[in-house]
């Protein structure tokens, strides 16, 4: 068995077309596929979304109690 490397376009109907070089004389051939996929365009940010429906309340860095610590573990 041998191997060469061809690269090749997929076209908008998902097929690939290849060209063997002339010096290959061969019946069957076993095709691998290697592909990278295409880059989705990223959407933009759009940043206010949720302005005022996210409440901290005053006390967020303040410590845990230790109920939070314990509950659970008993």
């Amino acid at each position: 068995m041998h191997a060469i490397e061809l690269l090749a376009e997929i076209d908008k109907n998902q097929q690939i077309h290849l060209q063997l070089p002339k010096n290959i004389n061969a019946h069957n051939a076993r095709v691998i596929v290697m592909f990278e996929e295409a880059e989705q365009p990223q959407k933009p940010v759009t940043l206010g979304l949720f302005k005022d429906k996210i409440h901290m309340s005053d006390d967020f860095n303040g410590p845990l109690p230790d109920s939070f610590w314990l509950e659970g573990k008993l």
